[in-house]
């Protein structure tokens, strides 16, 4: 088993997997961050995409929007986990709604299975964690993104535990949480010394979710403060760090830079 690289900061931290069966790890790039995190061409928008760049700050970052009145979240983990885009796409068949985006859906293990609250399709993978220990995913609050039909949140995972009697259709965990009400998680400082690409999701005013992943490393506040300026959403959850990737067939990405355990899947609605 992986063992954990010394966390000097809260906030160096990128991407999670086990110490043992169940416990996150945190791999950190003190080294060399760049190396992991190595900046990507920049797609180019197309019409029928349901992404776009914005630069914010200084800083290039692709928002995809996933719009209740026209596509349909799942989380998708496959048995054994499929790791990346290309094994999911491969695994889809020809009857399968078609795909506006998808993204690495929360924190994992080494066997890419999810160390958190897991649900798709209204059966639980995994129950919700609210232990203690290492790494951002344990950097309280961490939180959940769920929903069911159209209606879809992010809530702390100790609100989610003392508020949702009900299953969601989907749900997937993940921390830290980035904004909550509006302000920044009182671990995150305003630009804080580690740098990777980073991704994180939430809901805006309209109901819309907001998946947004850096074109290049950026800080946990840069990104944090995107959420909150840009679609305004008031509570944010981070998703991961340096394995944080995105696939968009309208745009002919699929990003692979490690392998990654959960995904969360954008389908569009028939028509």
């Amino acid at each position: 088993m992986k063992r954990l690289s010394p966390v000097f900061s809260l906030l160096l931290v990128c991407a999670c997997s086990p110490q043992a069966e169940g416990e996150p790890v945190t791999r950190i790039d003190l080294d060399n961050p760049a190396a992991a995190a190595a900046p990507r061409p920049t797609p180019t928008p197309v019409a029928d995409s349901a992404c776009k760049t914005v630069t914010f700050e200084d800083a290039a970052f692709t928002d995809c929007v996933a719009d209740p009145a026209r596509h349909r979240i799942t989380t998708v983990l496959g048995n054994p986990p499929y790791r990346g885009f290309k094994a999911l796409a491969d695994a889809r068949g020809p009857a399968a709604p078609k795909v506006a985006f998808a993204v690495n859906g929360g924190m994992f293990g080494e066997d890419g299975k999810p160390i958190g609250y897991y649900v798709k399709d209204g059966e639980r993978g995994h129950e919700l964690n609210r232990n203690d220990g290492p790494g951002n995913f344990h950097m309280k609050p961490n939180g959940v993104f769920f929903g069911s039909g159209g209606q879809w949140r992010v809530m702390t995972a100790d609100d989610f535990y003392a508020k949702v009697s009900d299953r969601p259709e989907f749900g997937t965990q993940s921390g830290p949480m980035l904004l909550i009400g509006g302000k920044l998680h009182p671990e995150i400082t305003e630009d804080g010394p580690s740098r990777t690409i980073r991704n994180g999701v939430g809901v805006d005013a309209s109901g819309r979710a907001h998946f947004v992943i850096s074109e290049g490393p950026v800080s946990f506040g840069k990104l944090a403060r995107y959420f909150r300026d840009i679609p305004k959403t008031s509570d944010a959850l981070y998703l991961d760090g340096g394995v944080s990737a995105v696939w968009v067939p309208a745009m002919g990405r699929m990003d692979a830079r490690a392998p990654i355990g959960p995904m969360i899947v954008v389908e569009e609605k028939p028509e």
